[in-house]
C-alpha cells in the first residue's frame, strides 16, 4: 500500500478531487428527491442523476440499449477514478478517512483490504462501489487494471439488470403506472424524506457532503509539499 507520507499532494489536487465528488453527492441527492417524478417522465434523466440499481431496474424497459448502457456506464464510472485517486495519493491515510466515514463498515474495510493481495481485480470488477476504489488505489493497482476491471464490471452488472427489467416488465409496468397516477404526492414524500435525511445527518455530524468538504483537514493538515 503507497504510504501517504511519501506520497505527498497539494492542496489544489485535493480541491480537484472534492470538487467534483460534492456535485455527485448533490446530484444523488436531487435524483432521489425526483427519482419517484423522473422514473416516468425522464427515465434517462434519472439515471444521470443517480444510477442506483433500483433506477436502473426501473427505467431500463423505457430506454433503448445505446441510452441505457452509455448514460448508465458513465454516470457509474463517474465518482470511481476520484475515489481511486484519493486512495492512490493517500494510502493509509486515506484508508483512516474512509473507515472513520463508515464506521459501520470498518471492520468490513479491513477486511477487504487484505483480500486485495490476491482479488483485487474481482473486488473491483464484482462490487466498483467508493470504498473498493478507494482500496484499490491504496493497494497500488495499476490505473489500467482498475480501469479495465471497472468498465468490465460495470458493463457486466448493466447487462444483467437489463435482463432483470426484461423477466420482471409486468410489474414494473404496474409500479410505473401507480407513480404516474400518484405523481404529485409520491414527488412531495420524496423530496420531504431526502430533506429531512440530509437534515438529520447533518446535525448528527454525519453529512456526505460535510465529510468531503473536511477532506482537506483530515488528510493533509500540514499541507505537504509534492515529491517528485
Amino acid at each position: 500500500m503507497p504510504d501517504s507520507s511519501a506520497v505527498g499532494t497539494p492542496r489544489h489536487r485535493l480541491t480537484l478531487l472534492i470538487a467534483p465528488i460534492v456535485v455527485l453527492i448533490i446530484a444523488s441527492n436531487v435524483g432521489d428527491a425526483l427519482a419517484t417524478t423522473l422514473a416516468t417522465t425522464h427515465p434517462l434523466t434519472l439515471i444521470a442523476l443517480n444510477a442506483r440499481n433500483r433506477n436502473l431496474v426501473l427505467v431500463t424497459n423505457q430506454l433503448d440499449a445505446l441510452s441505457f448502457y452509455g448514460v448508465a456506464t458513465l454516470r457509474l464510472l463517474l465518482s470511481d477514478p476520484l475515489f481511486f485517486l484519493l486512495g492512490y495519493w493517500y494510502g493509509e491515510t486515506a484508508v483512516q478517512w474512509m473507515e472513520r466515514r463508515t464506521r459501520s463498515f470498518g471492520s468490513t474495510m479491513r477486511q477487504m483490504e487484505t483480500w486485495f493481495g490476491k482479488a483485487g481485480l474481482l473486488l473491483v470488477f464484482v462490487a466498483p462501489n467508493n470504498i473498493v476504489c478507494l482500496l484499490a488505489g491504496a493497494a497500488g493497482m495499476s490505473v489500467s487494471a482498475f480501469f479495465a476491471a471497472n468498465l468490465a464490471g460495470t458493463v457486466v452488472r448493466l447487462y444483467l439488470i437489463r435482463r432483470v427489467g426484461e423477466a420482471f416488465d409486468a410489474p414494473i409496468q404496474d409500479l410505473l403506472g401507480f407513480l404516474r397516477d400518484y405523481r404529485i404526492p409520491l414527488l412531495v414524500v420524496s423530496v420531504a424524506l431526502v430533506a429531512a435525511t440530509s437534515l438529520w445527518e447533518v446535525r448528527r455530524g454525519d453529512s456526505e457532503i460535510e465529510a468531503v468538504l473536511h477532506l482537506d483537514d483530515d488528510l493533509e493538515p500540514d499541507d505537504p509539499e509534492p515529491i517528485g
